[in-house]
C-alpha cells in the first residue's frame, strides 16, 4: 500500500508502510551509519533477527515504520518507537530518519518526516514526538526545525564513539500545536 508519492525534479519517490522483506535494505542503511557515522551511537553492526526483533515491535498505530523508494530502490527509513517503557510515556514517541548515503540531499529525509508526523496526528493516542539528534548534525537540526520540532536540551558526552565523547541534543514536537 503506498502512502504517498512525491516528485522532487525528475525523481519520483514513493513512501510505504515498510514489509518484512525491506529489512536487509533498511539494516544496510542502518549498519552503513553505524560503522561510518554518529547518527546512531551504536557501535556494533545489528544482526538480521535483531532487525526482525525492531519489525515486530513496530506493528502498532503508535510505533510503526516507513519506507521510501526511489526507482524501485530503498532510499531510506523512518520510525516511531517507543520513548520510554514506563507507561506514562505511552503518549510520547521517537523519531529516528536514516538515508542511504547515495540517496541524500534528495528530499527523502523531509518526505518521510511529513509522512510520519501525518500518521502520527492520525492515531489519536500520540501527543508528542522527540528526536535524538547527536550534536554537530545541523542539516538534521534544520530538517526537524523545517517541521517544528524545538530543541529542548543537550546531554553532554553521554556517547564515545569514532574516539571521540559525542554529546546530543534532544528536540521535542507537540502535536497539534505547530
Amino acid at each position: 500500500m503506498v502512502i504517498s508519492s512525491y516528485m522532487k525534479g525528475s525523481i519520483a519517490m514513493t513512501i510505504r508502510p515498510t514489509r518484512k522483506e525491506d529489512l536487509p535494505s533498511l539494516l544496510e542503511i542502518y549498519n552503513y551509519e553505524v560503522i561510518n557515522g554518529v547518527a546512531t551511537l551504536d557501535l556494533n553492526p545489528r544482526t538480521l533477527p535483531e532487525w526482525e526483533d525492531w519489525f515486530l515491535s513496530h506493528q502498532t498505530d503508535g510505533h510503526f515504520i516507513l519506507t521510501a523508494e526511489i526507482g524501485g530502490v530503498t532510499a531510506g527509513y523512518a520510525s516511531l518507537s517507543e520513548y520510554r517503557s514506563k507507561e506514562a510515556y505511552k503518549s510520547t514517541a521517537e523519531l529516528s530518519v536514516y538515508v542511504g548515503h547515495e540517496f541524500r540531499r534528495q528530499g527523502v529525509a523531509s518526505a518521510l518526516i511529513e509522512e510520519v508526523l501525518k500518521r502520527a496526528r492520525s492515531t489519536g493516542d500520540l501527543h508528542s514526538v522527540v528526536s535524538v539528534i547527536t550534536a554537530g548534525n545541523e542539516a538534521s537540526e534544520r530538517l526537524h526545525g523545517k517541521f517544528g520540532f524545538r530543541a529542548c536540551g543537550t546531554l553532554h558526552q553521554v556517547g564515545f564513539k569514532h574516539g571521540k565523547y559525542q554529546d546530543i541534543d534532544n528536540f521535542e514536537l507537540i502535536l497539534g500545536e505547530e
